[in-house]
């Protein structure tokens, strides 16, 4: 079971999944201290790239962190924050495809990433996207510390 259709897509986006994309941004993010592991088209999720964060950025209480990136041919994404507390979880998600709960561009915001989420506008460029993406996460990871 993949999850695409009879087309070549998913039903997330409707559009084929951008394997191009997903290439680039493990090359990326693979060079990224920040990331323990990265996986590529997990049986589980193929459509997706799974981040893993090094735990050095947590405190004990955080048992795993990862972010998982969906991309597709017409710009269309999906990119889901993830933390495994001792306690609980954390999501969050910055999404930009078709929606009958929100605009093209929503965030379903932390900590339990709720549907509906939040209508927004995200940058067009994948780059500023990661960017966006990676910065936010960047000053939870800090807030840890404080």
């Amino acid at each position: 079971m993949t999850g695409e259709d009879e087309n070549g897509s998913f039903p997330l986006s409707g559009a084929p999944v951008d394997f191009d994309r997903l290439d680039e941004i493990r090359e990326r993010l693979g060079s990224d201290s920040r990331f323990s592991q990265i996986t590529e088209r997990p049986e589980f999720a193929p459509e997706r790239l799974i981040c893993v964060y090094d735990h050095r950025f947590y405190p004990k209480r955080v048992r795993d962190a990862s972010l998982e990136v969906a991309w597709f041919e017409n710009g269309d994404f999906s990119v889901h924050y993830h933390e495994d507390h001792v306690d609980g979880e954390f999501d969050h998600r910055w999404d930009r495809h078709p929606s009958a709960h929100n605009s093209r561009d929503h965030i379903h915001p932390g900590p339990d990433a709720p549907t509906p989420g939040d209508d927004t506008t995200h940058p067009v460029d994948w780059r500023d996207v990661l960017s966006m993406v990676i910065s936010e996460i960047d000053g939870r990871q800090r807030g840890f510390w404080d």
